[in-house]
């Protein structure tokens, strides 16, 4: 995507379906989730976890976790 972008955020809460609630700095909240193999790398993702979000322009609501960041 030529138009998406990188933040970084902490994981609030975990959602059905491997799906998490993220926090910008900001204050600004968004539903994260992960996509294809890298599913199995993020399973132990909890509350207070850093993570590098990639998000568009179109839809600020939703972003793909990247990477989890370590502290």
């Amino acid at each position: 995507m030529a138009d998406a972008f990188q933040v970084e955020g902490r994981v609030i809460e975990g959602l059905p379906n491997g799906t998490w609630r993220a926090e910008l700095a900001n204050g600004h909240r968004l539903t994260a989730f992960v996509t294809g193999r890298a599913k199995k790398d993020f399973t132990g993702l909890k509350a207070g976890d850093k993570v590098k979000l990639q998000l568009t322009p179109y839809d600020l609501s939703v972003g793909r976790i990247l990477v989890e960041t370590k502290i």
